[in-house]
């Protein structure tokens, strides 16, 4: 009897573990609930409700499932879809202001064609539009001689017609830019092509602000050289048409 007692005394109750691991599991799912609440979805959220409902009614415990009923989450952040659906809005937004911002440049590129179609310049003069602005190329044969900077009486004539046409109601930033082909500068007034491009925007320019109602604040001149072709200098007339000069119109950005 003795011995009896003795083992039974030495016996753990062990009932507790049962509740406990319940217990345990329906917290566990609790704090995923938590954490997913803002963000599952409604047959996830439908999921959940089945088993809580399962629990508490007295059903199945959870203990006792061979696998879970919920399938992994798959979060569909609510959060996430507000940004991107801002982002996409904020794009939209923005390509609009760029697009109104282009309007005047439009109607100036027109202006410019129409110009160049009346005085027979087509070829020499082009224009292309683009969000960086409206550009206008201009072949140096139409202003300079071969190796000089200084602007034909042509030149001069078209010079002073296309500053009218730059006298906009709204005034627009305005970069003049000189190109050269790679064949190197042999004479004594230009050590290289840089030189020779800079000298020739810097006088086409001058011309341009002989109009005083243009704002000289508002020009600017650069010389590239040979160093930004349009085309390979292979050919003479591809390198014909990397020598020009470039007036680039900006778009008047809103602040």
């Amino acid at each position: 009897m003795r011995k009896k007692k003795q083992r039974e005394e030495n016996h753990t109750d062990e009932s507790w573990l049962l509740p406990y691991a319940d217990m345990l599991t329906l917290l566990l799912a609790l704090f995923i609930v938590l954490f997913a609440s803002s963000e599952i979805d409604a047959q996830k959220f439908r999921e959940f409700s089945e088993v809580f409902r399962n629990e508490f009614s007295g059903g199945q415990g959870p203990m006792e499932h061979q696998e879970s009923p919920i399938e992994p989450l798959s979060i569909n952040s609510d959060e996430e879809e507000e940004k991107k659906e801002a982002k996409e809005k904020e794009t939209e937004v923005k390509t609009q202001t760029e697009e109104a911002q282009l309007l005047p440049l439009k109607s100036l590129q027109k202006e410019i064609d129409g110009y160049i179609a009346k005085n027979k310049l087509t070829g020499d003069l082009t224009t292309s539009l683009s969000e960086k602005g409206l550009l206008v190329v201009i072949l140096d044969n139409v202003f300079f001689d071969s190796g000089s900077a200084e602007v034909k009486s042509d030149g001069t004539e078209i010079a002073r017609d296309m500053a009218e046409i730059l006298n906009t109601k709204e005034p627009h930033e305005i970069v003049i830019s000189g190109h050269t082909d790679n064949r190197p500068i042999n004479n004594s007034d230009f050590q290289s092509n840089w030189e020779l491009s800079v000298m020739r925007a810097v006088n086409f320019m001058s011309l341009l602000l002989n109009n005083e109602k243009l704002d000289p604040q508002l020009f600017s001149a650069k010389g590239y050289g040979q160093h930004s072709p349009v085309a390979p200098n292979d050919t003479q007339e591809n390198r014909a048409k990397n020598r020009r000069v470039e007036v680039l119109i900006l778009p008047n950005f809103a602040p």
